[in-house]
Order: C-alpha cells, then sequence, then structure tokens
C-alpha cells in the first residue's frame, strides 16, 4: 500500500516554474509514527490524523514545500504528571532535490515523479513538540516528600534542611547584648 504523504509532481516537474496546492489529512503508518522513548515522553499519537497543507513549487532541479502541519500531541505535565494533550502547527518551508543530483545535505530526495513528504512531516512535528509540556502554567506540582499534587491539596510538608549547613543552624548572634554584628 502507497504512502498516503505521496504526491504527484510529473506536472510541476516539467513546467518549471509552476506551482499547486496540496491539501489532506492522514494518519501515519506505524513504521512512520512519531513514537516515545518512554511513558512518560511527549509524542504524537500512533494513527493520529495529521492535516497537511503545502504549496508546492516547481525550480530547476528540484521542489519547494511551503505550508503547515498539524497534529495532536499527548505527554505528562512535568509536574504533577497529569496527562496533557493539544495540537501542534509547524509552518514547513523546505526542498526536494532528486536522487543523483549535486549534494545538496539541507534538501529532502525524491525518486521519479512522485514526492513523498511523510519525512517532512515527521521531522517538521519532532521539532514542535513540547520539551516541557505542563497542565497549566501556574501548575504547582507534587509535594517531594509526600507526593501529594499541590493543585488539588496542601500540605505541611516542610523541605528537609541540608545536612551541610546544619552547623550553621547552631550560630546566634545578639545584637543588642553588645555582641558583633556580623555585617
Amino acid at each position: 500500500m502507497a504512502s498516503p504523504f505521496v504526491v504527484p509532481a510529473a506536472r510541476l516537474l516539467r513546467e518549471v516554474p509552476s506551482t499547486v496546492a496540496v491539501a489532506f489529512a492522514a494518519p501515519f503508518a506505524p513504521a512512520e509514527e512519531v513514537t516515545s522513548r518512554d511513558e512518560t515522553a511527549t509524542d504524537v499519537p500512533a494513527g493520529a490524523e495529521v492535516e497537511v497543507a503545502v504549496r508546492l513549487e516547481s525550480f530547476q532541479g528540484g521542489l519547494r514545500a511551503r505550508g503547515t502541519v498539524r497534529a495532536p500531541w499527548r505527554g505528562q505535565c512535568r509536574r504533577c504528571l497529569a496527562p496533557v494533550s493539544g495540537v501542534i502547527e509547524s509552518t514547513v518551508d523546505e526542498r526536494f532535490v532528486a536522487d543523483g543530483t549535486a549534494d545538496d545535505d539541507l534538501a529532502y530526495r525524491f525518486t521519479g515523479d512522485e514526492v513523498d513528504l511523510s519525512d517532512l512531516v515527521r521531522d517538521a512535528l519532532v521539532l514542535e513538540l513540547p520539551l516541557v509540556p505542563l497542565c497549566r502554567p501556574d501548575c504547582r506540582g507534587l509535594c517531594p516528600q509526600c507526593g501529594v499534587d499541590r493543585n488539588v491539596t496542601s500540605c505541611d510538608c516542610r523541605a528537609p534542611g541540608d545536612p551541610r549547613w546544619a552547623t550553621l543552624d547552631a550560630l546566634r548572634f545578639d545584637v543588642e547584648a553588645g555582641g558583633s554584628d556580623p555585617a
């Protein structure tokens, strides 16, 4: 079965310069999905509907794709571990050159009269995934001592003292009784 991200480009490549608008929605195939490294990583869910809207413009030796890519994402709040989700939208402006042409490490490759946009889509989505997703901007997170969700309940836990500084806790300066001021 052919990838839904493959776009015919024969007419564009014959008639330089020319332009065509391409818009579609398609799910990622399992081999193409953006997958998590672990369960806490932010990712695009398997089979998520990805919306692609690009304008393909031909130039001598290749094509240029400009437009947007949208997809849902999911993850965990980095402070309270609650599930979070949203939609990412990425603006793309990339070039495609035919295989066998001059070395161009910054361009995607295509073979024949079809252009596969799946690598472009995957790269655009991965770059837009939130690195530190939050359930809300003012998330208070979990208490490091008792583990209670501070967004739901408060606790009376105090952070433990640092034993490296415990000796300084015993120091007392009595300024009023004629002692010297430490400052």
